[in-house]
């Protein structure tokens, strides 16, 4: 009980920093090397071979346009799962890549979902208005159960995190931290595409 206290007001510590500085002042500090107020990875990627990934990860959740998420509408495809808040200041930097990712590969058997780990559905759909972002994102910062269910091996430990799922439903890669170089991204998905369904 007391960790869980202690977590929502570190959580509370970080929205009510990130809003008092406003959210260009904070983006630019991020892009200067001095960006406060949030916890983010370094960016580091993992990779697991087919063969050593775990089982696959059910997920689900109410989405910030209304209607709900469930892992079994995207069977099959390849899935890019991103975890992010409004406030976070490399969130912000990334989402026109992930964007324009998003409209590269929608046609070719890859579905975009995020995951807002921080906000209520107002302030994620004004983020997707603002950065012009159209794919969803499940609201996750009441129940937890999307971080939960991604919670082994590759957990989405930072924020942001962009983890790549296979066609079987198996994290297969994962970047921690601002997707600084797009193409990597590109290429996690073309590998995961070019992988059998077996």
């Amino acid at each position: 009980m007391r960790a869980a206290k202690a977590a929502g007001i570190l959580a509370l510590g970080l929205v009510l920093g990130a809003c008092s500085s406003g959210a260009d002042s904070l983006a630019e500090q991020y892009r200067s090397g001095s960006g406060q107020n949030y916890i983010s990875g370094d960016g580091a990627i993992t990779i697991l071979a087919p063969d050593s990934r775990g089982e696959p990860v059910a997920f689900e959740g109410d989405l910030d346009t209304g209607g709900f998420f469930s892992s079994t509408d995207i069977a099959g495809d390849v899935a890019i799962v991103n975890f992010w808040y409004a406030g976070c200041p490399p969130c912000r930097i990334e989402a026109a890549d992930l964007e324009a990712i998003y409209q590269e590969y929608r046609d070719q058997g890859v579905s975009f979902i995020g995951v807002n780990i921080l906000d209520q559905a107002p302030t994620a759909l004004a983020f997707a208005d603002e950065f012009g972002v159209t794919y969803p994102s499940i609201m996750d910062a009441n129940t937890g159960s999307v971080r939960l269910a991604f919670s082994g091996t590759v957990a989405p430990n930072a924020v942001p995190t962009t983890l790549v799922v296979d066609k079987r439903g198996r994290v297969a890669s994962r970047i921690s931290g601002v997707l600084s170089e797009p193409n990597i991204l590109r290429e996690m998905i073309e590998d995961a595409l070019a992988e059998g369904n077996e």
